[in-house]
Protein backbone atom coordinates (compact mmCIF):
# COMPACT_ATOMS: atom_id res chain seq x y z
CA UNK A 1 0.00 0.00 0.00
CA UNK A 2 2.95 2.23 0.45
CA UNK A 3 4.82 1.71 -2.18
CA UNK A 4 1.89 2.69 -4.65
CA UNK A 5 1.06 5.46 -2.75
CA UNK A 6 4.97 6.68 -3.25
CA UNK A 7 4.47 5.56 -6.89
CA UNK A 8 1.37 7.66 -7.29
CA UNK A 9 3.43 10.68 -5.91
CA UNK A 10 6.61 10.56 -7.88
CA UNK A 11 5.03 9.93 -10.74
CA UNK A 12 2.77 13.24 -10.52
CA UNK A 13 6.52 14.79 -10.81
CA UNK A 14 7.15 15.92 -14.54
CA UNK A 15 10.53 14.01 -14.61
CA UNK A 16 9.92 10.61 -12.86
CA UNK A 17 6.60 10.96 -14.95
CA UNK A 18 7.86 11.30 -18.07
CA UNK A 19 10.98 8.67 -17.88
CA UNK A 20 8.21 6.29 -16.39
CA UNK A 21 6.14 6.55 -19.14
CA UNK A 22 8.61 6.43 -21.63
CA UNK A 23 10.37 2.87 -20.50
CA UNK A 24 10.41 0.08 -22.20
CA UNK A 25 9.27 -3.76 -21.54
CA UNK A 26 8.93 -7.46 -23.02
CA UNK A 27 5.69 -6.10 -23.27
CA UNK A 28 6.15 -2.93 -25.34
CA UNK A 29 5.82 0.85 -23.78
CA UNK A 30 4.77 1.59 -20.96
CA UNK A 31 3.30 4.83 -21.73
CA UNK A 32 0.38 5.39 -24.51
CA UNK A 33 1.24 4.87 -27.77
CA UNK A 34 0.33 6.89 -30.14
CA UNK A 35 2.03 6.47 -34.31
CA UNK A 36 2.82 9.37 -36.32
CA UNK A 37 4.53 9.75 -39.67
CA UNK A 38 7.88 10.80 -40.70
CA UNK A 39 8.14 14.82 -40.79
CA UNK A 40 9.34 16.24 -43.99
CA UNK A 41 11.55 19.13 -43.25
CA UNK A 42 11.07 22.39 -44.61
CA UNK A 43 12.82 26.21 -44.17
CA UNK A 44 12.64 29.41 -46.66
CA UNK A 45 16.37 30.54 -47.08
CA UNK A 46 17.44 33.62 -48.27
CA UNK A 47 19.97 32.26 -49.79
CA UNK A 48 22.79 29.41 -49.29
CA UNK A 49 26.73 29.25 -48.86
CA UNK A 50 28.79 26.19 -49.04
CA UNK A 51 31.56 25.66 -46.51
CA UNK A 52 35.05 25.01 -47.62
CA UNK A 53 35.96 21.34 -47.09
CA UNK A 54 36.57 20.28 -43.54
CA UNK A 55 39.92 20.10 -42.07
CA UNK A 56 40.69 19.68 -38.31
CA UNK A 57 44.30 20.34 -36.86
CA UNK A 58 46.69 17.62 -35.78
CA UNK A 59 45.96 16.85 -32.59
CA UNK A 60 45.64 13.27 -30.65
CA UNK A 61 42.22 12.46 -28.90
CA UNK A 62 43.78 12.00 -25.85
CA UNK A 63 44.81 15.23 -25.59
CA UNK A 64 41.83 17.01 -26.81
CA UNK A 65 39.93 14.95 -24.24
CA UNK A 66 42.16 15.70 -21.05
CA UNK A 67 42.26 19.15 -22.31
CA UNK A 68 38.72 19.79 -22.59
CA UNK A 69 37.14 22.20 -20.31
CA UNK A 70 34.15 24.47 -20.03
CA UNK A 71 35.44 28.05 -21.09
CA UNK A 72 33.57 31.08 -20.85
CA UNK A 73 35.98 33.61 -21.84
CA UNK A 74 35.74 34.86 -25.32
CA UNK A 75 38.65 37.70 -27.60
CA UNK A 76 36.40 39.49 -29.05
CA UNK A 77 37.78 38.80 -32.68
CA UNK A 78 36.30 36.49 -35.05
CA UNK A 79 36.45 32.84 -36.58
CA UNK A 80 37.55 32.20 -39.96
CA UNK A 81 34.77 29.86 -42.13
CA UNK A 82 37.01 27.12 -42.50
CA UNK A 83 37.37 26.71 -38.67
CA UNK A 84 33.33 27.20 -38.62
CA UNK A 85 33.25 24.26 -41.52
CA UNK A 86 35.82 22.17 -39.19
CA UNK A 87 33.23 22.68 -36.19
CA UNK A 88 30.22 21.92 -37.78
CA UNK A 89 31.52 18.86 -39.97
CA UNK A 90 33.10 17.38 -36.07
CA UNK A 91 29.79 17.95 -34.59
CA UNK A 92 27.21 16.21 -37.05
CA UNK A 93 28.75 16.16 -40.46
CA UNK A 94 28.22 13.41 -43.16
CA UNK A 95 31.43 10.61 -42.41
CA UNK A 96 30.55 7.91 -44.27
CA UNK A 97 27.68 6.55 -46.78
CA UNK A 98 25.78 2.92 -46.37
CA UNK A 99 23.08 1.65 -47.25
CA UNK A 100 21.57 4.59 -49.39
CA UNK A 101 22.34 6.56 -45.91
CA UNK A 102 24.35 9.48 -45.26
CA UNK A 103 26.07 8.83 -41.98
CA UNK A 104 27.29 11.36 -39.25
CA UNK A 105 30.00 12.01 -36.92
CA UNK A 106 27.25 12.12 -34.14
CA UNK A 107 25.52 8.61 -33.48
CA UNK A 108 21.43 8.38 -33.79
CA UNK A 109 18.75 6.39 -32.94
CA UNK A 110 17.89 4.76 -36.53
CA UNK A 111 20.32 6.83 -38.16
CA UNK A 112 17.08 9.43 -37.98
CA UNK A 113 19.02 12.44 -37.10
CA UNK A 114 16.29 14.57 -35.27
CA UNK A 115 19.11 17.02 -33.78
CA UNK A 116 20.18 20.19 -36.54
CA UNK A 117 22.41 23.03 -35.65
CA UNK A 118 21.29 26.24 -35.72
CA UNK A 119 23.70 29.62 -35.18
CA UNK A 120 24.07 33.16 -34.55
CA UNK A 121 27.09 34.10 -37.12
CA UNK A 122 28.23 37.84 -35.06
CA UNK A 123 31.75 37.60 -37.18
CA UNK A 124 32.63 34.85 -38.89
CA UNK A 125 34.60 35.41 -42.16
CA UNK A 126 32.41 35.05 -44.87
CA UNK A 127 29.58 35.28 -43.67
CA UNK A 128 26.96 37.77 -43.24
CA UNK A 129 25.41 38.56 -39.78
CA UNK A 130 22.68 36.75 -39.00
CA UNK A 131 20.39 33.38 -38.41
CA UNK A 132 21.63 30.13 -39.79
CA UNK A 133 21.41 26.46 -40.34
CA UNK A 134 23.75 23.85 -40.79
CA UNK A 135 22.87 21.60 -43.81
CA UNK A 136 25.47 18.73 -43.26
CA UNK A 137 24.11 16.83 -46.35
CA UNK A 138 25.27 19.40 -48.57
CA UNK A 139 28.22 21.09 -46.09
CA UNK A 140 26.51 24.52 -46.93
CA UNK A 141 24.96 27.00 -44.13
CA UNK A 142 21.43 28.51 -45.30
CA UNK A 143 20.77 32.03 -44.17
CA UNK A 144 17.66 32.42 -42.43
CA UNK A 145 17.51 36.13 -40.88
CA UNK A 146 19.61 38.89 -41.82
CA UNK A 147 20.34 40.66 -38.54
CA UNK A 148 22.78 41.28 -35.96
CA UNK A 149 20.87 39.31 -32.83
CA UNK A 150 23.76 40.21 -30.32
CA UNK A 151 21.22 42.39 -28.32
CA UNK A 152 18.99 39.61 -28.30
CA UNK A 153 21.40 37.44 -27.46
CA UNK A 154 21.72 39.10 -23.56
CA UNK A 155 17.94 38.12 -22.62
CA UNK A 156 18.76 34.47 -23.62
CA UNK A 157 19.81 33.48 -20.45
CA UNK A 158 21.60 34.32 -17.36
CA UNK A 159 24.88 33.82 -18.91
CA UNK A 160 24.04 36.50 -21.84
CA UNK A 161 26.38 38.56 -21.21
CA UNK A 162 29.17 35.85 -21.64
CA UNK A 163 27.32 34.64 -24.68
CA UNK A 164 27.06 38.08 -26.24
CA UNK A 165 30.53 38.44 -26.37
CA UNK A 166 31.14 35.34 -28.64
CA UNK A 167 31.33 35.69 -32.29
CA UNK A 168 29.19 32.80 -33.23
CA UNK A 169 26.68 30.75 -30.71
CA UNK A 170 25.11 27.49 -31.77
CA UNK A 171 22.17 26.33 -31.09
CA UNK A 172 21.24 22.53 -31.23
CA UNK A 173 17.27 21.68 -32.43
CA UNK A 174 15.43 18.79 -31.90
CA UNK A 175 12.55 18.37 -34.23
CA UNK A 176 11.52 15.59 -31.99
CA UNK A 177 8.71 13.84 -34.64
CA UNK A 178 11.49 12.61 -37.05
CA UNK A 179 12.46 10.09 -34.58
CA UNK A 180 9.25 9.47 -32.34
CA UNK A 181 7.29 8.61 -35.55
CA UNK A 182 9.57 5.34 -35.27
CA UNK A 183 10.11 5.42 -31.44
CA UNK A 184 7.14 7.00 -29.91
CA UNK A 185 7.70 8.86 -26.93
CA UNK A 186 10.70 7.01 -26.37
CA UNK A 187 12.35 8.95 -28.93
CA UNK A 188 12.53 12.34 -26.43
CA UNK A 189 14.96 10.18 -24.63
CA UNK A 190 16.95 9.28 -28.03
CA UNK A 191 16.92 12.81 -29.55
CA UNK A 192 18.59 14.02 -26.03
CA UNK A 193 21.69 11.81 -26.31
CA UNK A 194 22.18 12.49 -29.82
CA UNK A 195 22.47 15.91 -28.46
CA UNK A 196 24.75 15.10 -26.01
CA UNK A 197 27.04 13.13 -28.53
CA UNK A 198 27.07 16.44 -30.58
CA UNK A 199 27.95 18.44 -27.81
CA UNK A 200 30.49 16.75 -26.98
CA UNK A 201 32.21 16.82 -30.45
CA UNK A 202 31.86 20.82 -30.62
CA UNK A 203 33.95 21.09 -27.41
CA UNK A 204 36.22 18.15 -29.02
CA UNK A 205 36.62 20.22 -32.08
CA UNK A 206 36.78 23.94 -30.21
CA UNK A 207 39.87 22.08 -28.14
CA UNK A 208 41.50 20.82 -31.75
CA UNK A 209 41.20 24.86 -33.05
CA UNK A 210 42.44 26.46 -29.58
CA UNK A 211 38.85 28.01 -29.10
CA UNK A 212 36.40 28.71 -26.13
CA UNK A 213 33.46 27.16 -25.59
CA UNK A 214 30.69 26.04 -22.71
CA UNK A 215 27.62 23.82 -23.25
CA UNK A 216 24.58 26.10 -21.66
CA UNK A 217 21.66 24.41 -20.74
CA UNK A 218 20.33 26.96 -18.52
CA UNK A 219 18.44 29.51 -21.08
CA UNK A 220 14.81 30.58 -21.32
CA UNK A 221 13.73 28.07 -23.80
CA UNK A 222 9.78 29.83 -24.40
CA UNK A 223 12.26 33.19 -25.91
CA UNK A 224 14.42 31.27 -28.23
CA UNK A 225 12.16 28.86 -29.31
CA UNK A 226 9.98 31.62 -30.76
CA UNK A 227 12.82 33.54 -31.98
CA UNK A 228 13.98 30.35 -34.10
CA UNK A 229 10.15 29.33 -34.86
CA UNK A 230 9.87 26.21 -33.10
CA UNK A 231 6.74 25.41 -30.81
CA UNK A 232 8.87 23.97 -27.62
CA UNK A 233 6.95 20.56 -27.85
CA UNK A 234 7.18 18.71 -30.95
CA UNK A 235 10.65 20.93 -31.82
CA UNK A 236 12.98 22.74 -28.89
CA UNK A 237 16.11 24.62 -28.21
CA UNK A 238 18.27 21.58 -25.98
CA UNK A 239 21.82 23.49 -26.08
CA UNK A 240 23.57 26.39 -26.56
CA UNK A 241 27.30 26.47 -27.72
CA UNK A 242 29.07 29.96 -27.52
CA UNK A 243 32.37 29.49 -29.61
CA UNK A 244 35.17 32.26 -29.79
CA UNK A 245 38.85 32.71 -29.46
CA UNK A 246 40.25 31.55 -26.55
CA UNK A 247 41.73 34.04 -23.89
CA UNK A 248 44.59 33.20 -21.66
Amino acid sequence: MFWNLALILILNLPGPRFHYLTSYSPRGYLGPVKWQKRPEMEWKFIKKIKLPSPKLPSISLQEALYKRRSRRRFFRSGIKLEVLSGILNAADGVSDEKWGIKLRTAPSAGALYPIFIYFFAEQVEGLEKGLYLFLPEENSVGLLKRESFRRQVLRFSPQGDMMARAPLLLVLVSFFQRVTWKYLDRGYRYAYMEAGAISQNIYLACEAFGLSTVEIAAFYDTYINELLGLNGTTSAALILHPVGPRTK
